[in-house]
């Protein structure tokens, strides 16, 4: 029966290995070193029986297609089969043409199986590639600019569940051996060559986005679940922040000092990667957490300190509504608590809306002028009532928010315009989402969540859009061919160009120009 198996299959299917093996024990052994793609497999033999035999080979090797030939027509065999995924249960004898068949089958779903894994290779293949510029991007966005509204894209492109966060911010400070830090220079073009096993490292050791170099140092998100830290929590932070900066100068022969900033909400992070900085900056430590260093000041009493944040958060995003919420909580709890403190509400006020402008200017929302706000001074100290207070404090609150909102708004619609324009002009030649990206200089995946939220469609559906549009036109003169159309329009295969414009218009080229 081996030879038999052996002689149709060698003949009549090409390029097939083969192997045999005249017991279950001999059939396992082989398989652990040969790792068939097919099995064919009889049941009564000698020791372990055909059964068993598949149960173990399945427990290392779960894609291999497996056929049972047997001359026991038992039903509890071939359940047992079923179990195991085996393809099909043959009786015997089993003709040559029955072997041709299933060979053809199972070479033909290999083969496909191989496509498969490899298009898969070169999809993660391509990702590694892509995934450092998405996280840098995140950083980029989240930690330096402060730009929330991209952070769910990110957050879908990099599968992060969580809505906290910490920052750790690792410094070089040079060569082991050498007794002086480098030069932050320096630091920067010697980061540059080991980047790629610094970042291999650190994902080794935490599910994090790790972003580029800048200048001699490099963030580290590290996503969590809840905001808050215990002390317990915190030290386990730090110990495993130092083994890592220890694994790292082992790996690299670099030192590296490391700050850690407090857990934060994610919108919130650009205060964990300031808190990571300054952690850095007022200790010597190899490693230091921001909540060890005793330089802040603190507040008394019972002061809200989180709705103070909220309201300044809302306001550099331009979100005049949270802003506002929060700016009249923070107004009701001076009132209720210090009623009798006018001139110390009176300056708080002053001191919110004198920060509020600062963070808008920041932003280029607001141009500043030395004499602006001659008159606040004066405003504030003329006002009484308590509730007109409150009406002059979030006038000037909502003014700072509005230009934050007004500015970003206007810069968004500034980038969809020149991309469209752009795409009307070169609508003809090959062009790809980061060419019109690079065009308008934003980063492709922000550009590409600004385009559809104000064009209402993505890049892509705009570009054929246009295409189609073109392409109508021209159809018109019938000195035209197809094909002309198709490569005038930016379509290098006319039948591709012809799916396309089917699938847009319920026509083909040729049935839209007989039409008309």
């Amino acid at each position: 029966m081996l030879e038999s198996l052996k002689t149709i299959i060698g003949k009549n299917i090409p390029d097939c290995e083969i192997e045999t093996a005249k017991t279950g024990r001999a059939a396992i052994e082989q398989a652990e070193y040969f790792h068939p793609d097919i099995v064919f497999m009889d049941i009564q033999m000698p020791g372990i029986n055909g059964i068993q035999a598949l149960r173990e080979i399945r427990n290392s090797n779960r894609t291999a297609l497996c056929y049972i030939i047997s001359a026991y027509d038992k039903f509890d065999y071939a359940k047992e089969a079923i179990d195991l995924g085996v393809e099909r249960y043959l009786m015997k004898p089993v003709s040559k043409s029955t072997v041709i068949e299933i060979m053809k089958d199972a070479t033909a779903r290999v083969d496909e199986m191989r496509r498969k894994h490899s298009d898969q290779l070169k999809v993660q293949e391509k990702l590694e590639t892509v995934i450092p510029l998405v996280e840098n991007g995140f950083i980029s966005n989240l930690l330096i600019s402060g730009e929330w509204q991209d952070a769910g894209y990110f957050k879908q492109l990099l599968d992060i569940q969580e809505n906290c966060g910490y920052v750790i911010l690792f410094q070089i400070a040079g060569e082991v051996q050498e007794e002086r830090p480098s030069s932050a220079v320096g630091a920067t073009v010697q980061a540059q060559t080991f980047y790629p096993e610094f970042r291999a490292v650190v994902k080794s050791y935490l599910r994090c986005v790790v972003g580029g170099v800048m200048s001699d140092r490099i963030a580290v998100v590290v996503p969590r679940e809840e905001e808050n830290l215990n002390y317990e929590q915190r030290i386990e932070v730090i110990g495993q922040v130092r083994q890592l900066a220890g694994r790292l100068e082992e790996r690299l022969k670099i030192r590296f000092r490391a700050g850690i900033g407090k857990t934060r909400r994610l919108e919130d992070l650009r205060a964990s990667y300031h808190e990571a900085e300054l952690a850095l900056r007022e200790s010597d430590s190899h490693v230091v957490h921001y909540g060890d260093i005793s330089f802040r000041g603190e507040y008394e009493g019972f002061f809200p300190a989180e709705l103070e944040h909220s309201i300044f958060q809302a306001l550099t995003r331009g979100d005049l509504e949270n802003m506002r919420s929060a700016a009249n909580r923070f107004y009701d709890w001076m009132v209720l608590k210090y009623p009798e403190s006018r001139n110390n509400i009176r300056l708080k006020v002053l001191e919110y809306v004198l920060a509020a402008e600062k963070d808008a200017f920041q932003e280029g929302a607001v141009n500043y002028g030395f004499e602006f706000r001659e008159n606040y001074l004066t405003e504030v100290m003329r006002i009484e009532d308590y509730e007109q207070l409150r009406r002059w404090f979030l006038d000037k609150m909502d003014f700072a928010c509005r230009s934050i909102h007004d500015r970003k708004e206007n810069q968004s619609e500034t980038v969809v315009s020149k991309a469209k324009l752009y795409l009307q002009a070169n609508y003809g030649k090959e062009i790809s989402l980061d060419d019109v990206s690079r065009e308008v200089n934003v980063s492709p995946y922000y550009f590409s969540k600004l385009f559809k939220e104000e064009a209402g469609v993505n890049f892509i559906e705009y570009l054929t859009g246009l295409r189609i549009e073109k392409a109508k036109q021209l159809l018109k003169d019938a000195g035209k061919s197809i094909k002309e159309i198709s490569a005038e329009v930016g379509y290098v295969d006319p039948n591709y160009f012809s799916r396309i414009f089917k699938k847009q218009t319920g026509m083909t080229p040729r049935e839209y120009r007989e039409s008309r």
